[in-house]
């Protein structure tokens, strides 16, 4: 067909009839269909067909006469975002309308390119569409007639099959259609959540994890929650852990977060220091009881050592020193060290109770081994220092990692490791502080799901998340992104015959979401559930016209703040 030159074709007469131009005239013989796909659905015919994307030629008439109907599917033939179908012998093809442009020449004629989606044998007696999957067999040719898709059709291609799944939602533009999630596939290669500030992201985490939760109460889910908002919507189901109770023993950090937490300097003082802190560390860690017998004890290993053995062995160390060499590293070192004993902010990973060997108590109650029936803890480092949060996050995600790593032979209990705000642990730049949680991220993102790791990461600017990470989750759960340099992410992760549903990113309604990948037979577009008050995340904003209005005991306010802040208290 000459898309661009003057006039039709022979071709484009017949693509005239089929799709029966408003002008009248006579219908071109169509191919019988069954009572399920009926005359009346017709809309228009194949123009084009090439791999994934191919066009269409809609007539506008058509449309126009479908969009009064009760049925919310046919209501939206035609439309970007809508469901189109094609048959090819008995297998009835599905596509998606990605984007539509108005024919040069036909009058109340459309082009449109449409992203095949999968394909679903024809039932001879009621021909509804079953056995829908994913990919396409064969392809039509062009000239083969499209029919709007309807909500029973929807219905079948949507059904979550026996496979283990969530329902989070309704799928669009159906009323009744659920949404689901496949858990094993999901978890099995990692998915992120994404969405800007506002599009209702915590609640649709909180909605994801209650749904896992109530499927699986014997799971073992760790959340890292930057902001203390989850608590509220776990504190029926989840373990709840932050400085308070949290009493991560500082001995679990490897030789990378310890040069993270105790060194200091920048350029070339910073080898020197890293140098001497390895040397006095795995001294320290050699002299518990622990150690003994064991061969191969490095820096890395997780056996208690005091502090104040580290500290002894830094002045020996310096005490032994000629007079050429000098003692900047040593005074480095032992000063942070000091600093951070003294400091309170710091107790929940250096008091001096800490000391004992509590590995397996605290492995324990972070991955719910047992779970209880509590099967997430929540760790809210809101109150962490800012200067040692990354390094806490590194910690818990490699203890995750190696336990899954040490634990192979045993009964396997894989974990789940959801990551709020994760372009802050990930970022895209790779040099600076936060070196250690980005490295063990990452590995987990590419090697996790051998050991029985998964990721769940969730961030408002996918953009600044390191290159590849996103590529490593086989699920994109998508809500509302307004910045185009995260569209543009996005679309590079998402598989081909999810671009079209793409495109209705930044028109997203708060709590609808665009699901694609692994998780989900094809890609769905979802207006998810409701959650209830008590299970939602405290994250909702403030309302300033309500809140601007009320007065009185401002006074007050201020003292509790004042010494809540002085005491380091929340």
């Amino acid at each position: 067909m000459d898309m661009q030159g003057g006039g039709f074709g022979a071709s484009d007469l017949t693509a005239a009839q089929h799709v029966r131009l408003a002008g009248g005239g006579v219908a071109a013989p169509v191919a019988p269909v069954t009572n399920h796909h009926r005359d009346d659905l017709l809309i228009g015919e194949v123009v084009d067909i090439s791999g994934s994307a191919s066009r269409i030629l809609i007539d506008a008439a058509a449309v126009g006469k479908l969009s009064s109907s009760s049925d919310s599917a046919v209501a939206m033939a035609g439309q970007v975002g809508a469901q189109v179908k094609v048959r090819v012998g008995n297998i009835w093809l599905i596509a998606s309308i990605r984007d539509q442009q108005l024919h040069e020449r036909g009058e109340g004629l459309i082009l449109a390119t449409i992203d095949f989606l999968g394909e679903g044998e024809e039932e001879k007696i009621t021909g509804r569409i079953h056995n829908f999957r994913r990919g396409v067999t064969r392809y039509p040719i062009p000239g083969s007639q499209v029919f709007a898709a309807t909500s029973a059709d929807l219905k079948q291609i949507y059904a979550a099959d026996e496979r283990a799944h969530v329902e989070i939602g309704t799928v669009y533009p159906t009323k009744d259609i659920r949404g689901s999630l496949y858990v094993d596939a999901m978890l099995g290669k990692h998915f992120a959540l994404l969405g800007s500030t506002g599009t209702g992201k915590s609640t649709s985490a909180a909605l994801i994890l209650h749904k896992i939760c109530e499927l699986a109460p014997q799971g073992h889910i760790v959340m890292i929650d930057p902001h203390g908002e989850y608590s509220a919507a776990f504190k029926g189901i989840g373990a709840l852990f932050d400085v308070d109770n949290l009493a991560m023993p500082y001995w679990l950090m490897n030789f990378e977060e310890h040069c993270e937490v105790f060194v200091t300097a920048e350029g070339r003082d910073r080898q020197a220091d890293c140098d001497v802190l390895a040397r006095c560390l795995l001294q320290a860690r050699t002299k518990n009881r622990l150690a003994e017998g064991m061969t191969k004890i490095t820096v890395d290993s997780p056996i208690p050592y005091l502090l104040s053995d580290l500290l002894n062995i830094l002045t020996n160390e310096m005490g032994k020193l000629d007079k050429a060499t000098s003692s900047a590293p040593f005074m480095r070192i032992k000063g942070k060290i000091e600093e951070m004993r003294a400091d309170p902010r710091y107790n929940f990973m250096f008091s001096g109770m800490l000391v004992a060997d509590t590995m397996s108590n605290f492995l324990g109650k972070i991955f719910r081994l047992p779970s209880d029936g509590r099967p997430i803890s929540i760790i809210d480092v809101s109150g962490v220092p800012s200067d040692i949060t990354g390094v806490v996050v590194a910690v818990l995600s490699r203890l995750t990692f190696d336990y899954a790593i040490w634990s192979r032979g045993e009964p396997q209990r894989p974990i789940l490791l959801v990551c709020e705000e994760a372009h802050r642990y990930i970022p895209s730049k790779d040099v600076g502080t936060g070196q250690a949680v980005r490295k063990i991220l990452e590995r987990i993102a590419k090697e996790g799901r051998k050991y029985g790791v998964s990721l769940g990461l969730i961030t408002q600017r996918p953009s600044d998340l390191a290159e590849g990470v996103l590529s490593q989750c086989g699920t994109i759960i998508s809500m509302r992104l307004n910045n185009e340099r995260d569209q543009h992410f996005v679309k590079a992760a998402m598989p081909e015959g999810a671009r079209g549903f793409i495109d209705s990113i930044p028109a997203l309604r708060n709590r609808e979401c665009i699901v694609c990948g692994e998780g989900v037979s094809i890609p769905i577009r979802v207006y998810l559930d409701t959650l209830d008050e008590e299970k939602r995340p405290a994250s909702s904003d403030p309302l300033f016209s309500k809140l601007w209005r009320e007065t009185g005991g401002e006074a007050e306010i201020l003292e509790r703040v004042v010494k809540r802040w002085r005491s380091q208290g929340r």
